[in-house]
């Protein structure tokens, strides 16, 4: 019997096939589109996933202020952090900080679906999220996918 045959085949940073993929954001529900966004960011919808190399597509992001929140969630979300002072605990209702940027909602749940790590940091710096429809990433020419088709 061959044993050759059977070897597991690793991605790394040199095999990897990093594409630019376009999605539209409008009228998406908030967590569902990042979890989506997540797994195109972390590449576990390719044949090849490795976890621990950032073999996922880089992932622009248009319309973000035409998001969805369901519920109470725009008066009752809050989003908290700290100036690291005493006393400095600051927080914000999700349309407080819609109404500052749009785009940081998206940003900021898509981030907290990305490993606590090196990795995590890297495969964000791979999300671009664009208020409006024009972005300045055509060079690249991004492949416009359909989030409701992927799994």
């Amino acid at each position: 019997m061959d044993t050759l045959s059977y070897k597991t085949i690793s991605a790394n940073k040199a095999t990897v096939q990093k594409e630019w993929v376009l999605v539209d954001a409008e009228g998406q529900t908030l967590g569902r589109l990042a979890s989506k966004i997540a797994i195109l960011l972390r590449g576990k919808h390719k044949t090849n996933f490795t976890p621990h190399v950032d073999c996922g597509d880089n992932v622009i992001v248009v319309n973000s202020e035409k998001i969805n929140l369901s519920g109470n969630k725009w008066n009752e979300k809050t989003y908290i952090r700290h100036t690291g002072y005493p006393g400095g605990q600051r927080s914000l209702t999700a349309t407080e900080m819609f109404s500052k940027d749009p785009a940081r909602l998206v940003e900021k749940s898509v981030k907290g679906m990305l490993p606590k790590n090196k990795l995590g940091a890297a495969l964000f710096r791979n999300l671009n999220v664009v208020v409006g429809t024009a972005h300045s990433y055509e060079a690249q020419k991004p492949k416009t996918i359909n989030l409701n088709e992927v799994n």
